[in-house]
């Protein structure tokens, strides 16, 4: 039996009335005829056999099973009589999207094919990231931790609670995989913008390590999504009987850490020191300082600190070739003092003193607005982060007396203050400078600082904007339309942990995010930037966290810093060797004879 190919695979959807997703066929996601054999690869050796084929989403192909695998596995029968290549497969997923028309819903149509398909599942990410992105990651993915107690399904992940102190790496141990490279970690306290939500948490890390591979290559058997549940002290999850957390508050000081300290060992002790932990969605006041107890002891980074940090420097590098200057001419204020705002500002004085200047005067050039307004010197309460920028100035209230008087160049929102950015400081703005930076960065889409509507009408189209979650074009009356940048940390991460991974980086360095942003700019092209893009497209991530990777393979040797030798010489050859690919494996078996000799059989 023959698997449909492209040709055959379009008539059959123009035929089915799906003719609108025959560009999903086009190159170069379809390298040829995606079946059930990958042409010329080893058949993949499994011990399983029947039932447990079609049930395992590692192993499943769906109909995409040829009639020799199904007969050699012993699934014949447990399928419909149909054989179907992999381009159709995502063409009939597609049409079952399509008929859904709420995004959590989207969400978990995607949610339940990886749980059956995963390859199927991450070639229909590939096929249109900048689709299905906002829906497995913010923004939806926000909605779909608020429903998690009922969008739940199967199990992903491991669900480690404060109970469980003293018995984690027997907890590891239930974890079907051995080969672990990566790991997401959340506690479920400061979930994007929408604050505490205890165990239903558990849908970042999943959409995290989601994007690793559609972004990154990074093999999806190689991840392990994990939650920390300490409890929440979210009194509607409290009171909720569906709630599927630990009811009760949030257990905190010497006994969350002694629990953080013993799951740092444990994975260490199971998955060796290069074992990568990225922490996401801690509440501050744990953030920086886990980070800073970590950070040279263990292969881990904080997302919403470092991976915010170089994403949004990345923004600003391109926007320094719409100004035509440097940054250390430039002056920021920022909306919002915590862990998203210190790793922006740290990064950028960093980037400064690269340019030559000194740390004191480039400190001088990031002014700070908290609940309690602008961060000055001998303000009261201060902690050791918010310190480091308090500035030698009088007292102000308000955003909008702080951009009257400070008159900065930029301004970036990370506050999940929904409209922060109000029609007076964005003709302010406008007012000092010819082109100003204005970066509402806060998550998801209903807390962002301002839209890209209101940007570019009340700048007159001369606004530099960003933005945290995705918003639509905009035309101006002139008839210039605008495509807003998303500052997604998606051109972050998964780069950074593929590059991470391959050199088996020990310890990563806030130069890695650095090097980082640089990257991500270089790939934004003059074309973009007059769009109105201070990043390169996301349907273009792929190969941008590949650069990415390369880089900072490049980097860690250049340094001392890669545990895996010797160097290679081929450095994107072997980062390419290493990617995930969504192309089907043979199941096969080397079917030959010998010569018929040699099989005689004898006989008495």
């Amino acid at each position: 039996m023959i698997p449909l190919c492209n040709r055959a695979g379009r008539r059959l959807l123009r035929v089915a009335g799906a003719s609108q997703w025959l560009p999903l066929l086009s190159p170069p996601l379809s390298r040829g005829c995606r079946s059930g054999e990958a042409r010329g690869a080893p058949a993949k050796a499994t011990k399983k056999r029947g039932y447990d084929i079609t049930r395992n989403p590692h192993l499943n192909k769906g109909m995409a099973f040829t009639l020799e695998e199904r007969l050699q596995l012993g699934i014949h029968g447990l399928l419909p009589p149909c054989f179907l290549s992999q381009d159709v497969q995502v063409l009939r997923v597609m049409k079952s999207y399509e008929t859904k028309s709420s995004d959590l819903d989207k969400y978990i149509i995607l949610m339940t094919l990886q749980d059956r398909n995963e390859k199927l599942f991450y070639r229909v990410l590939t096929s249109d990231i900048e689709r299905f992105m906002p829906i497995v990651y913010t923004p939806t993915v926000g909605l779909a931790c608020q429903q998690y107690g009922l969008a739940f399904r199967r199990p992903r992940g491991l669900f480690i609670t404060i109970h469980d102190k003293g018995h984690i790496a027997t907890m590891l141990n239930s974890w079907p995989e051995e080969d672990i490279k990566a790991i997401v970690v959340t506690d479920g306290e400061r979930i994007l913008g929408l604050g505490d939500l205890g165990s239903y948490g558990m849908g970042i890390p999943v959409g995290k390590l989601a994007l690793y591979t559609a972004c990154g290559g990074v093999h999806p058997q190689q991840c392990l999504p994990v939650l920390l549940d300490v409890g929440t002290d979210n009194e509607t999850l409290l009171n909720d009987p569906l709630y599927i957390g630990l009811k009760h508050k949030r257990v905190r000081g010497k006994q969350y850490d002694e629990l953080i300290d013993e799951f740092m060992q444990a994975v260490t002790n199971k998955y060796g020191m290069n074992c990568l932990i990225q922490f996401e969605d801690f509440a501050n006041a744990n953030a920086f300082r886990l980070l800073d107890k970590y950070r040279n002891r263990y292969c881990t980074f904080n997302d919403d600190i470092q991976g915010t940090a170089s994403v949004a420097v990345a923004g600003i590098f391109a926007a320094l070739r719409i100004t035509k200057n440097k940054l250390s001419d430039h002056k920021f204020v920022f909306q919002g003092a915590g862990e998203a705002a210190m790793g922006i500002a740290q990064l950028i004085v960093m980037a400064m003193e690269k340019e030559g200047i000194l740390r004191e005067d480039a400190i001088k050039k990031i002014w700070m607005v908290d609940s309690k307004g602008l961060i000055v010197k001998g303000r009261s309460h201060l902690n050791h982060e918010k310190e480091m920028f308090a500035q030698d100035h009088p007292q102000l209230r308000t955003l909008e007396e702080v951009v009257q008087r400070v008159k900065p160049t930029a301004i970036i929102g990370v506050a999940a203050i929904a409209g922060a950015f109000t029609e007076k400081i964005l003709k302010d703005m406008a007012s000092f400078n010819d082109r100003p930076i204005v970066f509402a960065l806060s998550n998801p889409t209903s807390k962002a600082e301002c839209t890209a509507e209101q940007c570019y009408h009340l700048t007159e189209g001369r606004g530099i904007f960003a933005s945290g979650s995705p918003f639509p074009n905009v035309t101006l009356a002139s008839g210039q339309t605008f495509v807003p940048g998303q500052g997604n940390n998606a051109y972050v991460f998964p780069g950074v942990a593929l590059g991470v991974i391959a050199c088996g980086v020990r310890h990563i360095s806030d130069d890695i995010f650095l090097t980082t942003a640089e990257s991500i700019a270089e790939e934004v092209t003059e074309e973009h930037l007059a769009e109105g893009r201070l990043y390169p497209p996301l349907s273009t991530i792929r190969e941008v966290s590949f650069k990415i990777a390369v880089k900072i393979v490049d980097y860690a040797y250049k340094h001392n810093l890669a545990s895996w030798y010797p160097e290679p010489e081929d450095k994107e050859g072997f980062v390419k060797a290493l990617m995930y690919s969504t192309d089907y494996e043979s199941f096969a078996i080397d079917n030959y004879k010998w010569p018929q000799a040699a099989m005689h059989i004898q006989d008495v």
